[in-house]
């Protein structure tokens, strides 16, 4: 079944749809809201507010709709979100401030250390970003789409990004992996 079948069937609300498209896209969305919140708790609260996006908006979809990138535009603001009511309670903030998350799903070897350490060093911006990239599904319009700016600004911030995370990479190679924590990023 192609896209624009899984849409339509999606507008009439078949269930079926609805279980193709989380059979697909789960495993991205998820590990998205994972990474950039770097808290499980947080990502499984978030990653089930998408699902229930799209079962209440899934008459809406346009025809054209990308779903991958629909669901990460929902993911994104359901972060952002987060973040803001989390903003206003100082406490909240504080401490995590303080905490220390797993964002490793994976081996725990010293380049994925390595790598998850580089991005905790990255502003949200540019760390969202990334992430986002990373998924490789998405073509650049629709990565734009999904972060509501131009094919241009996303070029640049893309660039800029990158570049950091090169630089962020730099940096922690010049550490020997023996002092790099394990497991708190």
């Amino acid at each position: 079944m192609d896209e624009r079948e899984l849409v339509e069937r999606l507008r009439r609300g078949e269930p079926e749809a609805f279980d193709r498209v989380y059979e697909a896209e789960r495993s991205a969305i998820y590990g998205f809201l994972l990474r950039l919140s770097r808290d499980r708790s947080v990502a499984a609260d978030l990653f089930q507010n998408v699902w229930l996006k799209l079962a209440q908006n899934a008459a809406q979809l346009r025809e054209d709709s990308n779903l991958r990138a629909w669901l990460l535009t929902v993911a994104r603001r359901e972060f952002l979100s987060f973040r803001r009511a989390q903003a206003l309670d100082v406490s909240r903030l504080l401490l995590l401030g303080l905490a220390s998350h797993d964002v490793a799903d994976g081996p725990d070897d010293d380049s994925s250390r390595t790598l998850a350490l580089a991005l905790d060093r990255l502003v949200e911006a540019d760390r969202e970003l990334l992430l986002l990239s990373a998924l490789g599904d998405l073509d650049s319009d629709a990565l734009a789409q999904t972060l509501g700016i131009s094919g241009e600004a996303l070029r640049q911030r893309l660039t800029r990004a990158r570049r950091r995370l090169a630089q962020a990479l730099d940096d922690l190679e010049q550490v020997p992996a023996a002092t790099l924590p394990k497991g708190t990023h």
